[in-house]
Order: structure tokens, then sequence, then C-alpha cells
């Protein structure tokens, strides 16, 4: 699988073997990692990801990405899904950012194009979820397209449907031209 790339952004996707290595690094010690990456839950979604590789093999498109400035190539966040699509074309979505870089419409700008590969590969519906109090996770789902479709006393779900999965022949170039590495 190639990279994704967006106007500021590397989407990489993560090998078993790079998931392995980051949940056994240290924040901040590879030249490549922005100051504070990865977090916990970077190395979380990096178990995730180990765990899905083993149980079902590589589940690529639907696995672990590292969010990579353009500009310097540093990692600074992850993003991904927990797992290949259900039966019903259904994935769920999470995303991080170091706190240093939160704010800029990084997480905003990868979900997108998350969402979109997701669409041009056949999903009918992405659900993420937030705390209450994650203001800013909630502002990041709904500006990326997904909508609030309901809460409990912990937790606010979101989602994006695509029922038809009528994906026009430019949507599905764009898509192609977004899995290439260096492409804009």
């Amino acid at each position: 699988m190639e990279d994704l790339v967006t106007a500021r952004l590397v989407l990489h996707p993560m090998s078993a073997r790079e998931a392995a290595a980051l949940t056994r690094g240290t924040p901040g010690a590879n030249p490549g990692w922005a100051p504070g990456y990865p977090t916990r839950a970077d190395t979380t979604g990096a178990l995730r990801h180990l765990e899905t590789c083993e149980a079902h093999g590589d589940p690529a498109p639907f696995g672990a990405y590292e969010i990579r400035r353009r500009e310097d190539g540093r990692a600074i966040g992850g993003l991904g899904f927990h797992g290949p699509p259900d039966q019903d074309g259904t994935l769920t979505v999470g995303y991080g950012l170091v706190p240093e870089v939160r704010g800029l419409g990084y997480a905003t700008e990868a979900l997108r194009a998350l969402l979109f590969l997701a669409r041009a590969y056949g999903v009918t519906r992405v659900e993420g979820d937030t705390d209450h109090g994650n203001t800013a996770s909630q502002r990041v789902m709904t500006a990326a397209g997904m909508r609030l479709v309901g809460e409990d006393e912990r937790l606010k779900y979101y989602a994006v449907d695509w029922p038809d999965q009528a994906v026009d022949a430019g949507e599905a170039e764009d898509a192609g031209e977004a899995r290439e590495a260096g492409g804009s």
C-alpha cells in the first residue's frame, strides 16, 4: 500500500514491523518523530494494528497510518481503522496528534483523506466516538463530514454513511491519485 498524500500531510500505512518498532519507541527518540510522538494513543493504535495483522493478516488499506508533515517528514500523530469493514461495510476510525500541532487543521485534513479512501473502497459507513468533553475531536469529525448520531453518559458517537456507494468516475480517479506517493 502506498502513502496517501494531502496538501500538507503524508499518511503512511504502517506495516507490522513499523507498528512493532513504534510500540518499543521512546517518544521523540527517533529523528523522524516530532517531540512527543508516539503518544499513548499512537502506541495503542499500533498494538491494535499488530493484533489485527496477527489474527487476519495485513488489513490494508483498512489499517493504521502514521501522520507525517510533508514539509519536514516528521511523524506528528496517527490515525486508522480499527480493523477491516464488517459484513455491513462499516468501519470504525480513530486519530490523534501530538499536542504541539493540535488546532492547525491536520486532524481534519487527515480524517477527510481517510474517509475518502474508505468510500473509494466501497465502505458504506465509518463510525467514530469521543468523550463529551473533547470538543476539539467533535469539531474534527464534524468538519470532516461526520455527523453526531448518538451519545451515552460517556461518549458521543459520530458517523458518515454512503448507503448507495455511488462514487462517480472523477471521485474514483481522485482516490487513485491520492494513493500515489508524492501526489498532491
